[in-house]
């Protein structure tokens, strides 16, 4: 999704970010959230099941090669609804947001952000098939900042996301967060950082 030199990029902007704040920032950038589940199997079961009547009333071919049409329509029917692209669009769109929104809250516990002393950690999250971004602010940070103060870092993402500039969009989204940050909890002797400067890919 993109490459090590916008990783490097990336991990030095939330390094310099955090070299202002307390608080931590993580980056997760996933390839889809939303799992088809069972439907395009179903699809293609449903089309290689009405195949033969089709067959037996427009045509005079044998069993077997009736047979063998339908078990080749079901698997090639199978493969191509299961393409990423595809699988996804057969979801419906507020599916496929609940499942990105879940997707970011599950990344906020997994990546550890809960578990910073002072709850002054975020997750930004962008999930590429849904078209979805969004900043998750720990309860530190959310007591004091409200989720509209993070839009602006969100509509930089966004805006970078659709020219096709990932890397660009993280980077201005940190630099945005880390204004905020900055604001609320100032970098004080002492801090450490307790959680890794890196973009996470799913």
């Amino acid at each position: 999704m993109i490459s090590e030199t916008d990783r490097a990029r990336i991990a030095a902007a939330i390094r310099a970010a955090e070299a202002r704040t307390s608080g931590e920032i993580v980056c997760v950038l996933a390839q889809s959230s939303a799992r088809p589940g069972a439907l395009p199997v179903l699809i293609a079961a449903i089309v290689a099941l009405a195949l033969p009547w089709l067959l037996i009333s427009f045509t005079e071919f044998a069993v077997e090669r009736i047979l063998l049409l339908q078990a080749l329509v079901f698997v090639l029917l199978s493969v191509l609804l299961l393409l990423p692209p595809i699988s996804t669009a057969l979801i419906p769109r507020r599916a496929r947001r609940a499942a990105a929104h879940r997707a970011a809250a599950e990344q906020f516990v997994v990546r550890g952000i809960a578990r910073k002393k002072d709850r002054s950690g975020i997750l930004i999250f962008v999930s590429l098939a849904e078209r979805y971004a969004r900043i998750v602010a720990d309860e530190g940070i959310a007591a004091r900042v409200s989720q509209a103060e993070w839009q602006a870092a969100v509509d930089v993402l966004v805006v970078q996301m659709r020219a096709g500039q990932i890397a660009d969009g993280f980077i201005d989204a940190i630099g945005a967060c880390a204004d905020v940050l900055a604001a609320h909890f100032p970098r004080a002797p002492g801090n450490r950082d307790e959680l890794p400067d890196r973009i996470y890919l799913i």
